[in-house]
């Protein structure tokens, strides 16, 4: 709540205007429109604090940070809580540690990943394409195809993915011999 008046619009009348009742009921129509702006005013350093926005403004916000989008199949608590981790680690985003803890958040299910990652010696690295491969139990309130999507964003584009849901992979999707697309577009 501000410190306005009731009346902050009227209020700003001169003496002679607010002895006439026409005055006084015309600058009324305008003060009880631009009362939502006020209040929206009032509300703007709250807007980002995930914990007060609106729902809406959580799944905007996630966008912002490169999530695909939060929708309402998640409960308010469970989006509040994924754009929070998301903004959190950040900086841990294509890496081990951020992709499980993004899968863990969105599937409420744990997940394993095994890698040819890390860090080596100059010359030490292991030869071969660089391969990850994630099991997860389940989806959550995800479609498959939703987790694949959210994987294959997340992990770095060299990298060769396999995804396993419920101990069945389920990326790379293979129908007639060729990988399967996701949204147009085919993972290596």
């Amino acid at each position: 709540m501000s410190g306005r008046r009731e009346d902050w619009l009227v209020g700003q009348l001169p003496q002679a205007m607010l002895a006439e009742d026409f005055f006084v009921r015309f600058v009324s129509l305008f003060q009880a429109q631009a009362e939502t702006l006020v209040q929206h005013a009032d509300n703007l350093e709250h807007l980002a604090d995930r914990d007060l926005t609106p729902e809406p403004m959580i799944r905007f916000m996630s966008q912002w940070l490169g999530l695909p989008g939060i929708d309402g199949s998640f409960a308010p608590d469970a989006q509040r809580r994924i754009l929070g981790t998301a903004a959190a680690t950040l900086q841990w985003r294509g890496t081990r540690r951020g992709i499980a803890r993004l899968l863990e958040l969105y599937s409420g299910a744990q997940v394993t990943i095994e890698e040819s990652g890390g860090v080596y010696e100059a010359g030490e690295a292991p030869a071969g394409d660089a391969w990850v491969r994630l099991s997860i139990e389940s989806t959550g309130p995800l479609e498959e195809r939703d987790l694949v999507r959210l994987v294959l964003d997340e992990v770095p584009a060299h990298v060769h993915v396999e995804i396993a849901v419920g101990g069945r992979v389920v990326w790379p999707a293979v129908e007639d011999g060729h990988e399967a697309e996701v949204e147009g577009e085919l993972a290596s």
